[in-house]
């Protein structure tokens, strides 16, 4: 890996419409270097079209929108109303930045500001998985992926929501000064170094809220019964429907298919096992429904991003070093 190809000038996008907190992560990462790190850091700037409010706090930027031009990577933060059109001085900024050879990179809903300047058309992309269906009604030429926590085109890079934003910041940095450094980074911030991209966002299905709702006491009956092999025929029968008008009520209420969501349900439930529990990799499989370890393993790491034994291996060496330093689990 070239860890040394990137230059150190980090220009932050922000106009009025922007969210903190993201801009606050990428703040912290580029914007200080950690004590265990010798030598210069990232030269961070604040580019803006003047004096902005973010959140509760206004902002005086470093210089205005066109010196995102002269920047090596740019960060736009969350886009506080996805139904907002960004203006349009930000997008033909943005623009003229990537051409000039800028790396781009969204956190959040950062990504339906890119999408608006055109950068995202053809391109695999994500966001917070509650605006995940918007980002790709709304712009059709972007192929929106819900299901993963980044994606890294090279020079066009999205995050999905809050924690994530973080995942790429750190991303970002391991690409450009190697894994040593973004470790000292994330031991600074008390956080995992590394969660791969392809991670899944770990999105809890929603339960249809209504008692009298027809899935209201389905969604509990099929929890109980997740190492059974249940079919569609199996949950329309318990719920006293047709297969087909159950799938066309399990979409409206949570938005995916019955046997997308009982593959969901499996999958976190494996990964309470593996974090939870010294079950072997087989005995997994058989309480979530799978069967079989390579079935296990196929589904999970195509979810996940990483194999069953990786995720154990990587919360338990996590939990060990917070046991170290005195931090506990949320």
């Amino acid at each position: 890996m070239d860890t040394g190809s990137r230059g150190d000038r980090v220009a932050l996008a922000v106009t009025e419409g922007m969210l903190h907190f993201e801009l606050a992560v990428a703040h912290e990462v580029f914007g200080s270097r950690p004590a265990a790190v010798a030598g210069p850091w990232y030269r961070l700037s604040i580019c803006g079209p003047g004096a902005v409010r973010v959140g509760r706090f206004l902002l005086e930027p470093d210089a205005g929108l066109d010196g995102l031009a002269r920047a090596d990577t740019v960060i736009v933060p969350g886009w506080a109303d996805p139904e907002v059109a960004p203006p349009e001085e930000l997008l033909a900024a943005l623009r003229a930045a990537h051409a000039a050879g800028a790396r781009v990179a969204s956190l959040c809903t950062g990504a339906f500001v890119l999408a608006a300047a055109g950068l995202l058309d053809g391109r695999r992309a994500t966001t917070h998985w509650a605006h995940t269906g918007e980002l790709a009604d709304r712009h059709p030429a972007v192929a929106v992926d819900p299901d993963v926590l980044y994606v890294d085109n090279g020079s066009v890079l999205t995050s999905a929501g809050k924690a994530a934003a973080l995942d790429l910041c750190l991303h970002l940095v391991r690409l450009d000064r190697g894994a040593a450094t973004a470790n000292a980074v994330a031991r600074r911030l008390v956080v995992p170094p590394v969660r791969p991209g392809g991670q899944a966002q770990y999105v809890t299905t929603p339960v249809p809220a209504r008692p009298d709702h027809p899935l209201a006491a389905l969604l509990p009956w099929a929890l109980a019964r997740l190492d059974q092999p249940l079919t569609v025929t199996d949950l329309a029968r318990q719920a006293g429907l047709s297969p087909r008008h159950l799938s066309r009520g399990f979409r409206a209420a949570t938005g995916t298919s019955p046997l997308q969501w009982l593959l969901t349900q499996r999958i976190r439930r494996a990964q309470e096992l593996l974090e939870q529990s010294d079950q072997s990799i087989e005995a997994v499989a058989a309480a979530t429904g799978f069967g079989t370890a390579a079935t296990l393993r196929r589904h999970f790491h195509r979810t996940v991003g990483v194999p069953p034994d990786t995720y154990r291996r990587t919360f338990r060496t996590r939990e060990s070093a917070e046991g170290r330093v005195g931090y506990g689990r949320a």
